[in-house]
């Protein structure tokens, strides 16, 4: 779809009340500058004020650039509003939104597909924690993780069962719904996933953190982790995560933009952890340095997420 960016204004949606917030709002910074370098008309709103819906409203935005993280931004709320006001929006749609935010939904769809994925035992509040049953199905060392948040917040790597409790406990600090996954030892590739009706694959992109698994700290404190381009492993192994990433895309029904997070194996058995609808746009992110590495530049990225929102939804 060709855009004329000077006649365009995008609201960029920022900041929100999750435990993202900070992250947000240096997403939402780098974008609005990003845009406008291009061309286009740029208002930012913080959606963590009490009037930003009045706000994004009144705006006369032609799309919203959604730069919200995890709950009230990624999981499907913002963008019925934005259905609501009728008004295009950057990113997948409120089903795909919610199913993606949710890793108890999003594993039982890519079971349901056949896409490969570590398994796991679903933990509920209220319920009795059999911690000998978890071990004996996924060994003694595991990921235990919320069920709602992003950006690693309330994920433990548990190495014996003395650690399981504990694990679950901070994970139950976030959320009902606590996902516990046999830990699967490997290299940690992500791929980002561009379009609309016929999606492609950027280049796979190797996750060497400092810590031990690919925490908040990494993930947004500049040196403490280390992006390679392309993954360091076979060109099989590469292909194959490419064709997952695009599937689980698909299987979720995500527009615009995904990242998903994989795990290849010393034998090159791949294992899809999970899928996220709205990547980091900050300057250590992944997406954004996926696409430097497919010739598209920051703006240029930007720019074409825009247009992919202004095209009909079916």
């Amino acid at each position: 779809m060709t855009i004329h960016p000077e006649e365009i204004r995008v609201a960029v949606l920022m900041g929100g009340r999750s435990a993202e917030r900070e992250v947000s709002l240096h997403t939402g910074a780098q974008v609005s500058a990003a845009l406008r370098h291009s061309g286009f008309d740029v208002v930012e709103i913080d959606s963590g004020d009490d009037e930003f819906v009045i706000q994004l409203a009144r705006a006369q935005a032609n799309v919203v650039f959604i730069c919200l993280h995890g709950r009230f931004g990624e999981d499907g709320t913002v963008q019925g509003l934005c259905e609501l006001l009728e008004l295009p929006y950057v990113g997948s749609g409120v089903l795909a939104s919610a199913l993606a935010m949710d890793k108890v939904m999003s594993k039982q769809l890519f079971v349901a597909a056949g896409i490969p994925t570590p398994e796991h035992v679903i933990v509920k509040r209220g319920d009795e924690v059999e911690f000998d049953r978890i071990v004996d199905k996924l060994g003694p060392k595991t990921v235990v993780k919320p069920a709602n948040e992003g950006s690693a917040i309330g994920v433990t790597i548990v190495h014996e069962y003395a650690e399981l409790p504990a694990a679950i406990g901070l994970a139950f600090n976030y959320d009902r719904s606590v996902l516990v996954e046999r830990f699967v030892a490997g290299t940690e590739i992500t791929v980002g996933v561009l379009g609309n009706e016929h999606p492609i694959a950027l280049p796979t992109l190797e996750i060497v953190p400092e810590h031990e698994f690919y925490d908040y700290d990494s993930k947004y404190t500049p040196g403490m982790s280390r992006h390679i381009i392309p993954a360091r492993v076979s060109e099989a192994a590469r292909r194959e995560c490419e064709r997952l990433s695009v599937i689980a895309h698909d299987v979720l029904g995500c527009r615009g933009m995904s990242r998903t997070d994989l795990i290849v194996t010393s034998d090159e058995d791949i294992y899809v952890l999970e899928t996220n609808t709205i990547p980091g746009m900050t300057s250590t992110s992944l997406l954004p340095d996926a696409a430097r590495a497919a010739g598209i530049e920051f703006p240029d990225l930007c720019a074409r997420l825009v247009g992919l929102a202004m095209e009909p939804r079916r």
